[in-house]
């Protein structure tokens, strides 16, 4: 079997496994001891299958088995952690993938021994450092050799729990020992969750499980809002075989006693949720922000009189031409809405990092999940003792991640000395002002560490999985940040309604509606009926096409809150879209109603009456509207068109001859043609038609299309059909005369 027949396998498997097919998974995970070849799993599954004959035979015998259910249970659970150990045995020996060919060579590049022998040289750096820091003399050297030795046995103790299949008596001693609340390194105990959860990302363990809900626990900040995001993702990968562990759910719900704990899942949730804007945010950046930047740029350069800065008086004085163009430009606006997304918690530097992920530093990948240390050796020579520079201020502050911090810390290194010292020591107040607003921030929201904890750790792991040179090779974590409410561990959080409203509010308010619409539908079941949640399920129905649905959900709100407008209207428009004109015009006619001589209620009354070929009665209207509004071409547009079809040329023509002189599109002069045409005006016509054409980016066949649409109306207003292929010859020979 090659990778890709692996993991067909694998998957086939857990999908026979999820729907109850056992003697189908039994045949599939034999594909894999077969081409695995190891008496080990052929044994174990010979056991496993010979279990499910018994308990078979049990039942059609009829035997009441009290037990059966529990056997049963278990048995999934132990097929489904063979069929992960197989899947990983055989990746390890035939994969190419990045994180099996770390595995295979991690042995043979190991500079420690055992774990034990790590974990002395880990303790004798904490303790070398602290005697060395006590002394008179700086001992720089000393430092500096004990530092580097550090740092190299860092990425080791990664790799460890991070590529091992499985943690052995001494793995679990190290990282037991690291854990505890004594033992002095942050850096060791931030990286070794991350190093658990990407193992358990790869391969599900429920004893590693256990070791990282004992980490949730952790009266150490750092390690327990890291294990919390771990366990968020980990626990939507494997959500379909969760109750198969029982002692995984009731270590759960031992957690979810603490209401702290549930407080602290529930922001890591929406944390998570809220990665599925970052993309959309650094697509607006590249593809709209920073363009329109560099087209204004010159403009704003030609605006400014350089003989103005040298006044003194006008120095500090901006010229509000610049902001005027930025206005008419667009750019304020989208501006003002990334700022209010980063209030809000977005992640907006993503774009901007993004460029500098190339440095040396991530090609280790453990560095990636790093908390920032203005110790560490590749940006400490930007950090003195009792530094207030800006440089300080804006690492210590929860603006950027870890990751993006070493970034930016790292790009001021490429400068020369004399810049990079110019950025330190200027803006000295506005480092200040900086670091007392977090301070203020910290003193106002007691719980803001930790939820930046969370945050900035959460956009670490998004830019590992988006931007690590070897991202490809890992599966996702954030493929599954829209479903994270199908997980086990949001159902044991949502037994507060409010929760899931809320997370069901944040998907309907940022338009991932299919999520919404699935959390509205189950929390109808759950509260008193509202009109405002049967408005928004009808409102998901009709922005995904499904008017009958809508209709549904529209008429429940209709019937808790009569006569509301909005759902009127909403009602109106989806029998519109569904064809139902006869109707849509009833609705439409209620909320005129309701809320009389709207314009726009009005217009789309108008055109019910066009599509059911009241003519007069759609022509009443519009020229009402044409009183009430003056120049309106959308107005024009529709009189025009219902002049034509309904035989009245002459009030067409003079309707699209405002058209034409005003804001004409591609319909207009395409009527035009056709008026011209029924007048006789056989040049006229064939012009109207070129520019129609053209209009079509001449593409003919489009042309053809909307045209063929219109015959019967032209045939109605006189053209004998005969003459319509005349006439299209004659606007080919024109057409190809220009060109």
């Amino acid at each position: 079997m090659d990778s890709s027949q692996i993991h067909s396998t694998y998957n086939s498997v857990l999908h026979f496994l999820a729907t109850g097919q056992i003697t189908t998974a039994i045949a599939k995970i034999e594909d894999l001891t077969n081409e695995l070849q190891l008496g080990e799993y052929t044994d174990r599954l010979n056991d496993l299958h010979q279990n499910y004959r018994f308990l078979l035979q049990y039942y059609i015998t009829g035997v009441e088995d009290p037990e059966r259910k529990s056997v049963y249970n278990k048995l999934i659970a132990k097929l489904f952690v063979l069929d992960a150990e197989l899947r990983e045995e055989l990746l390890f020996r035939n994969s190419t993938n990045f994180e099996y060919t770390q595995k295979r060579y991690f042995p043979y590049t190991k500079k420690y021994k055992s774990p034990a022998e790590l974990l002395i040289s880990l303790r004798y750096y904490h303790s070398q450092s602290i005697l060395i820091s006590n002394l008179q003399d700086s001992h720089e050297l000393e430092k500096n050799r004990l530092r580097s030795n550090y740092e190299t046995a860092l990425p080791e103790l990664f790799n460890i729990f991070w590529l091992a299949t499985s943690y052995e008596s001494e793995e679990k001693k190290l990282f037991e020992q690291i854990l505890i609340d004594s033992y002095p390194g942050f850096l060791e105990k931030s990286i070794l969750i991350s190093a658990l959860t990407l193992n358990l990302w790869r391969m599900f363990d429920e004893r590693k499980m256990m070791m990282l809900l004992d980490a949730c626990q952790s009266e150490n900040q750092m390690v327990r809002q890291r294990a919390m995001v771990g366990l968020s993702f980990v626990m939507a990968r494997y959500n379909r075989f969760l109750p198969y562990f029982p002692a995984i759910r009731n270590r759960l719900v031992l957690l979810a006693d603490d209401n702290h704990v549930v407080d602290n899942f529930q922001t890591i949730l929406i944390q998570i949720i809220s990665t599925a804007e970052t993309e959309k945010i650094s697509k607006k950046m590249q593809e709209e922000i920073l363009p329109e930047m560099m087209k204004i740029s010159p403009l704003l350069k030609d605006k400014m009189d350089p003989d103005s800065l040298l006044n003194s008086d006008d120095w500090g004085e901006e010229n509000p031409e610049w902001q005027e163009m930025l206005d008419k430009s667009g750019i304020s606006d989208k501006l003002k809405e990334l700022s209010e997304l980063q209030m809000e918690g977005a992640d907006v530097y993503m774009s901007t990092f993004s460029l500098l992920k190339n440095f040396p530093f991530f090609s280790e990948t453990s560095n990636w999940f790093l908390p920032f240390d203005t110790k560490y050796s590749t940006v400490k020579e930007l950090f003195k003792p009792d530094d207030n520079s800006l440089i300080s201020a804006f690492v210590g502050n929860n603006i950027m991640c870890n990751s993006d911090k070493y970034s930016f810390c790292l790009s001021i290194l490429q400068m020369p000395e004399s810049q990079r010292g110019m950025l330190k020591n200027s803006f000295k107040m506005e480092a200040e002002q900086l670091a007392e607003l977090t301070n203020d921030e910290a003193i106002l929201n007691p719980n803001l560490a930790t939820k930046n904890i969370s945050k900035q750790y959460i956009q670490d792991l998004f830019r590992f999985f988006k931007l690590y040179s070897k991202h490809g090779d890992f599966a996702d974590m954030f493929s599954y940040s829209l479903s994270m409410h199908h997980s086990f561990l949001f159902d044991i959080l949502s037994n507060d309604h409010d929760f899931k409203i809320s997370i069901a509010e944040y998907y309907f308010s940022k338009s991932h509606f299919i999520p919404a619409l699935e959390l509205f539908e189950e929390i109808q079941h759950e509260i008193t009926p509202m009109a405002a949640l049967y408005q928004k399920i009808g409102y998901i129905y009709q922005q995904t096409s499904q008017f009958e649905k809508a209709l549904d959900a529209y008429n429940k709100a209709d019937i808790i809150q009569p006569d509301d407008i909005w759902t009127v209207r909403k009602m109106a428009l989806c029998y519109r879209l569904s064809g139902n004109f006869e109707k849509a015009l009833e609705f439409y006619h209620h909320v005129d109603h309701l809320k009389p001589n709207q314009n726009l209620v009005l217009m789309q009354i108008a055109h019910c009456f066009v599509e059911l070929r009241k003519f007069k009665e759609a022509l009443n209207i519009y020229f009402k509207l044409d009183a009430l509004e003056g120049e309106n071409v959308k107005v024009w547009r529709a009189i025009t068109w219902c002049s034509f079809v309904s035989g009245n040329v002459k009030q067409a023509d003079y309707y699209v001859s405002k058209l034409i002189e005003t804001e004409p599109n591609v319909q207009d002069f395409m009527n035009a043609a056709h008026i011209a045409w029924c007048q006789k005006k056989h040049t006229e016509a064939i012009n109207l038609y070129r520019k129609t054409i053209e209009l079509h980016e001449n593409k003919h066949d489009l042309f053809l299309g909307a045209f063929n649409e219109d015959k019967s109306y032209l045939i109605a207003n006189g053209i004998d059909k005969d003459e319509i292929p005349l006439m299209l010859d004659a606007l080919l020979v024109a057409v190809s005369n220009k060109q």
